[in-house]
């Protein structure tokens, strides 16, 4: 198992001028993109592989059909 380096996400009240609630928003979007939340709910439980493969096929296909929709939306395709 490969061993991944700590995350460390930081985000400055320079960086958003003194705005709270920016800085809040701004440290949640860090959080998301970094995925350490998800890492984390992933890691609480053990999950076979094959339920893995399973699950992350199953988001593939939801990501591409997804994609596929707003494609034929843009294109307006019906």
């Amino acid at each position: 198992m490969s061993k991944k380096r700590a995350i460390n996400v930081e985000v400055r009240l320079e960086e958003v001028r003194g705005d709270q609630s920016k800085l809040i928003r701004k440290f949640n979007k860090k959080v998301k993109k970094s995925g350490i939340l998800e890492e984390y709910r992933d890691r609480r439980f053990y999950e076979k592989p094959s339920a893995k493969r399973r699950r992350l096929k199953k988001r593939k296909m939801e990501n591409a059909r997804k994609a596929e929709q707003e494609r034929n939306r843009k294109l307006d395709i019906k």
